[in-house]
């Protein structure tokens, strides 16, 4: 029997989670979610000095983007975890990828969230991927803040963004700062909350903070600082507003049908101490998590989390693979003994980390929001729960169905251990499916992913991190079905040409198809089959 926690125990559990932020940033690709993100560790301590997506000579790369393809190319591949403190609250920022390739893992990651912030280009508005990553977080209820960034640029008018989020999210707004000017003529933003207007400096590359001047619409100097037009659009955007814009509603941005808009440069650091404020007032703390046992609260004394990333080598000098565990109850303690249901034992939690990006430090407790590493020698999967009173299971984390399919060949035979090492690690992050020909002589391993990139992260870091080189030859197929039935009606199913059968690393049969009307075909063909996508089989299971 567990013992009753005292007073204080609870008391201590409830402030931690009180301090907790933990959001996730998501965006369509060159929005400047990244750029946003070094600057918010920018204004808050973090770092010393903001990094740039694609760093001149001389200068630091962002510290999200910590993979060297990522450097490279100047794009998110993986999401990371930034945890730091402000203003009496931590922060637990989940930086996502923005391209569609990637939209695995920036799932699994808005599933750690307790709310996000959409950052929209001022001139391109509500964008695909956009639009895709803000049904998941309707989904799950997420409440958004929304920074319209890039108006440094020639960008759309103000009031046809809010219009648009609105039409085209069904997504009520209510803006908390306005622009003033923009494009070369963009200098600030008024808060229309404080009623104050916020003049911002440029600095050199927009490394450090900017400069800021606070004043009020009724100075008299307004109109000689920015401008007798600028000064006159403002007063009449005000004016508008007061008497037309939305009030903010808490209840309605907490259920994720209003969201609290922003104008800024991230680049030029216009606006984003305003956002980070904002970040502190309105994000909220750690949400309650459905399990198989009912909802479980995070001020619940016993400790409970999730598993929801898997990264290996993080660290060139540590060369293991990282567990990432989102705290979703109690207070979690070093050394601690809990139990894992899918592996129906108990297992000891030792060796936390503290995630910055890349970098690690060890912790001896963490609260509900907070997210650390283990390193993981095969215990954890992508969505495990851990318990340390009863044991259940959270909601599970659903995979998404590949579509694209190539074989991977190895061209350095010699370091065959490399690469077999090297790709069952990135399997285990969940990169790619893994799967192997039943019918085949050879057996080269068949990657199935959600987008083509994905197949260029795999060629790099086996590269990069085990060097390793490797060839892929893309194969037709576009469709997988892992099969349900006898071994009898499975072996002499009947299956339409280019089709493939394979196993993944479950030994569960499957078959590739070379388009949808060739997998309706199979299905149509093989009446006492079932023919299931990669969830439905999880589901059955």
């Amino acid at each position: 029997m567990l013992a009753t926690p005292s007073t204080n125990v609870i008391d201590n559990l409830q402030q931690g989670v009180a301090r907790r932020r933990t959001f996730a940033i998501i965006s369509h690709p060159d929005a400047g979610k990244t750029t946003l993100t070094e600057k918010l560790l920018l204004y808050a301590g973090a770092v010393n000095q903001a990094g740039s997506v694609r760093a001149r000579k001389n200068q630091r790369a962002a510290t999200s983007d910590w993979m060297a393809m990522e450097q490279q190319r100047g794009i998110s591949i993986t999401s990371t975890v930034l945890q730091f403190e402000y203003k009496d609250c931590v922060f637990n920022l989940l930086d996502t990828p923005g391209h569609r390739d990637f939209s695995e893992d920036t799932y699994r990651t808005l599933m750690a969230a307790d709310s996000a912030v959409m950052v929209l280009d001022s001139a391109k508005g509500i964008e695909p991927q956009t639009k895709k990553l803000f049904e998941v977080c309707r989904q799950r209820n997420l409440p958004i803040l929304t920074f319209i960034n890039k108006l440094d640029h020639v960008g759309r008018d103000p009031l046809e963004l809010l219009d648009e989020i609105e039409q085209v999210l069904n997504l009520r707004v209510s803006p908390l700062n306005w622009p003033i000017g923009s494009g070369e003529a963009f200098q600030g933003v008024f808060d229309l909350q404080a009623q104050q207007v916020l003049l911002f400096e440029r600095t050199v590359h927009s490394q450090y903070r900017a400069p800021v001047k606070v004043t009020d619409l009724a100075d008299p100097l307004l109109a000689e600082t920015i401008g007798e037009r600028a000064c006159q659009r403002l007063r009449e955007d005000a004016e508008l507003l007061a008497g037309a814009g939305a009030p903010f509603d808490r209840e309605a941005f907490l259920a994720g049908t209003l969201t609290p808009v922003f104008f800024g440069s991230a680049l030029n650091n216009f606006g984003v101490e305003p956002f980070l404020a904002a970040l502190v007032a309105l994000a909220p703390s750690p949400r309650p998590r459905e399990s198989d046992r009912g909802w479980i609260a995070p001020t619940s004394p016993a400790f409970s989390g999730i598993i929801f990333k898997i990264q290996a080598n993080m660290d060139p000098q540590h060369r293991d693979t990282m567990a990432f565990l989102r705290v979703c109850s109690g207070r979690f303690e070093k050394d601690m003994l809990v139990h894992h249901p899918r592996l129906g034992r108990k297992v000891r939690m030792s060796r936390p980390h503290r995630l910055f990006a890349r970098d690690r430090e060890t912790v001896d407790e963490a609260y509900p929001g907070d997210v650390i590493g283990f390193s993981n020698p095969g215990i954890f999967r992508i969505g495990d729960t851990v318990s340390a009173g009863d044991s259940f299971s959270y909601a599970p984390i659903p995979p998404f169905q590949p579509e694209c399919f190539a074989i991977l060949r190895n061209s350095t035979i010699e370091k065959h251990k490399q690469f077999n090492k090297g790709l069952e690690q990135l399997r285990e992050e969940g990169v790619v499916q893994v799967l192997y020909a039943v019918d085949q002589y050879r057996r080269e391993p068949i990657l199935g992913a959600v987008g083509e990139l994905q197949f260029e992260v795999v060629t790099s870091r086996l590269q990069a991190e085990y060097g390793v080189e490797a060839t892929l030859e893309r194969l037709p197929h576009t469709d997988a079905r892992w099969i349900v039935g006898s071994a009898g009606d499975i072996e002499d199913m009947y299956l339409p040409m280019q089709s493939l059968r394979v196993r993944d690393q479950d030994r569960r049969e499957a078959v590739l198809f070379a388009s949808a009307t060739s997998a309706r075909y199979g299905v149509e063909k093989n009446p006492n089959l079932k023919f299931l996508t990669l969830s439905a089989l999880n589901e059955l299971a």
